[in-house]
């Protein structure tokens, strides 16, 4: 049996993996042709902590839903969730928000200078 698949730029809540909460947000950067994609995806971590190298999420970088906080994504703290794993839907990001943040993630990586 699969699993839910969640698109890329969908935010979601998932298991904390990071911190003492049970669960935080993520955005999934994956797209739909990784091995494994039916199972996982690719995920980067969205705090409510402001760093100069994270990229802020406003509401008009949502085409709906959203996060009740003031909120980050940090392109360079990247995991691997299960889609069993993850709780609740929180929003979809634009395409354009996406892609910025996919590009700040490949940076750090060294796949783009």
């Amino acid at each position: 049996m699969t699993e839910r698949q969640y698109a890329r730029g969908t935010v979601v809540k998932g298991p904390d993996l990071l911190g003492p909460h049970e669960y935080r947000p993520y955005v999934c950067l994956s797209t739909e042709t990784p091995p494994f994609r039916d199972e996982e995806a690719v995920y980067a971590v969205v705090t409510t902590t402001r760093r100069s190298a994270a990229v802020p999420l406003a509401e008009t970088d949502f085409t709906n839903g959203g996060l009740p906080r003031e909120s980050y994504v940090n392109p360079w703290v990247l995991v691997t969730i299960k889609h069993a794993d993850i709780h609740e839907i929180e929003g979809q990001l634009a395409v354009d928000t996406v892609e910025q943040i996919a590009r700040e993630a490949a940076t750090h990586l060294g796949a783009l200078d």
